[in-house]
């Protein structure tokens, strides 16, 4: 590391213009692993430009919108929207981590390359929903538009670390989310695109997480606080898209996302590799924090048994319904 680490046990010394200054060499070599597994690939290969057809305005044979014009259930259009204006939020996004990161060094090449990836995944998104007619594309702007005037502010912007922790969360979140929409969708050219955007946030998530390893190995009390605060605070970033609640109810159902999903799929995995609950040497606050995590996964994991109940209650119900 660039900084002597001061003594494990303890918070004092550290601040974010430190822990950034000490993760450099860190990330400079996360950035070249991510180079070189990652694969360049082109965002007009994943959309059926054959299946698009002019849309009502300038166009005298223009076809307005329906819903039978797609193959994509109803679960799968509810949460490509949620997906895509999540998507839309880039600038906001950038703007976020080039602040929190800079622009200097390995940590704005990560910043802009990241930047970069990530808008391939709006750009194939937007056009495969428009040339597959998957949305109304008048309510996808006007969410669009409204949610971007809005703009974004992080939960975790006050601190660095908190943002590393986060981001090594919501990456996988992301990625769960995206890949599950493709199974859900009914649509094989969706779900392969999906499956193309989800390993790029796979990708993501690796870089992130290993630099939150390197972070709990120079200051654990203060990993442990920001991990505890980030997974007990958690909210994905498209949480002020319009009609988000009942999205992700709707999202939950289809099992696109939902507790069990985020405890089992998101949170346990990141933890585990982290080794996050084995952590020993910490101070005072370190322990409280590891303790406080364990106890809210502890009742996270009962939650999500209870929704797992009722979901399967609903699948019984709508069984017998179909069935007589």
């Amino acid at each position: 590391m660039s900084i002597a680490s001061p003594h494990l046990g303890s918070s004092s010394g550290w601040t974010d213009a430190r822990l950034l200054y000490a993760l450099e060499e860190v990330v400079e070599k996360e950035l070249n692993r991510h180079l070189k597994v990652t694969k360049d690939w082109m965002p007009h290969e994943y959309v059926p430009f054959s299946d698009a057809r002019n849309f009502p305005g300038f166009f005298e044979d223009g076809e307005a919108w329906e819903k039978g014009q797609s193959k994509v259930t109803e679960v799968g259009r509810i949460a490509l929207v949620v997906n895509l204006l999540t998507e839309d939020n880039l600038p906001s996004y950038h703007h976020e981590i080039a602040t929190l990161f800079g622009r200097e060094g390995a940590w704005g090449t990560w910043v802009h390359r990241w930047t970069a990836e990530e808008g391939r995944h709006g750009i194939v998104m937007r056009d495969y929903l428009l040339a597959s007619r998957a949305v109304d594309p008048d309510k996808l702007e006007q969410f669009r538009m409204s949610h971007m005037s809005e703009g974004f502010e992080s939960d975790n912007r006050h601190s660095m670390l908190h943002s590393i922790a986060y981001v090594a969360f919501q990456e996988l979140a992301t990625r769960i989310s995206h890949r599950n929409t493709g199974h859900q969708s009914g649509d094989p050219v969706c779900d392969r695109m999906l499956a193309r955007i989800a390993t790029d946030e796979n990708l993501h998530m690796v870089f992130y997480r290993n630099l939150l390893k390197a972070a709990f190995e120079l200051a654990p009390d203060l990993t442990m606080q920001a991990v505890r605060d980030v997974v007990v605070n958690f909210r994905m970033p498209g949480h002020g898209i319009p009609n988000f609640e009942r999205a992700a109810a709707q999202m939950a159902i289809g099992e696109v996302y939902n507790l069990r999903i985020h405890h089992d799929d998101v949170l346990q995995p990141v933890i585990r590799f982290l080794k996050v609950m084995e952590i020993d040497g910490l101070g005072p606050e370190g322990v409280k924090a590891q303790e406080e995590l364990g106890l809210f996964l502890g009742g996270l994991d009962a939650e999500a048994s209870k929704f797992d109940e009722k979901l399967a209650a609903r699948k019984a119900r709508m069984a017998a319904r179909a069935a007589g």
